[in-house]
């Protein structure tokens, strides 16, 4: 049964996680037109905030575990909702995302995230997307930093499963970088649809690099099966029960 105050509390968190989008980007943008870093503190603090807002808010913890990379490295994260994008954000030092090429319309989120790099892509091209992230991110004004790609290439349920795409493995074989692994459990506390936030430790892990240069297939293959089963672990820690059915 739904708790009626958490709900409420919800929807309270989400109305001003929205404003201080709002305000801060307002504070920011006249510095962050001129200065690629200033968009970034911005997005770092913003981060920062929503992370300490749900806290006190809904009762919604966060922790970041592993080794976090500050080179230049690629990051394959399995994504669950947009707080994991801001966890993940947040702890690294220089991030910027593969997105899909929507999202530069977006008001704010589209401007600031093209300002730090981003790489936009057509996902329903195929062929052309992969070209497109793999020069967008050679060409990038932002400079080296950590390129974060979801390999799923969407948000995924708790205890859904949707296979992991090439794009991923193409990006890991032309760019020659180690690739990190990063798992969660955010999805069980912060659903990919509705209003209810629930308490608890929402967890995003960094694991042990895969090194440059292995097969795309094998990389893959790997990827996949640490990502996913780590994943598990943190959802089943969090209380996540799989449907067996």
């Amino acid at each position: 049964m739904r708790n009626p105050v958490q709900l409420i509390r919800s929807v309270l968190f989400i109305v001003q996680m929205y404003l201080a989008m709002v305000v801060l980007a307002i504070v920011f943008t006249p510095f962050a037109i001129f200065r690629r870093d200033m968009a970034l503190l911005a997005c770092h603090t913003y981060c920062r905030y929503v992370r300490w807002s749900a806290a006190w808010m809904i009762g919604l913890r966060s922790e970041v575990r592993g080794t976090v990379p500050d080179g230049p490295v690629l990051i394959a994260a399995k994504h669950q909702c947009f707080f994991d994008i801001l966890i993940i954000f947040g702890a690294l030092p220089r991030p910027r995302f593969i997105m899909k090429k929507q999202l530069k319309y977006a008001p704010i989120l589209g401007w600031y995230a093209l300002q730090v790099g981003c790489v936009p892509v057509d996902r329903g091209k195929r062929g052309q997307a992969i070209r497109q992230m793999v020069k967008g991110v050679r060409n990038s004004p932002a400079g080296p930093g950590q390129l974060i790609i979801y390999p799923q290439g969407t948000r995924v349920a708790p205890g859904a499963h949707l296979p992991y795409k090439v794009g991923t493995a193409v990006l890991y074989e032309q760019l020659g970088q180690d690739c990190v692994p990063v798992a969660t459990n955010v999805g069980v506390f912060w659903p990919r649809h509705g209003l209810m936030r629930k308490p608890g430790l929402a967890v995003v892990e960094f694991l042990p690099a895969i090194p440059a240069g292995k097969p795309a297939r094998a990389f893959l293959t790997e990827l996949e099966e640490v990502i996913e089963t780590r994943s598990d672990a943190l959802m089943a820690d969090a209380g996540f029960e799989r449907d067996k059915t």
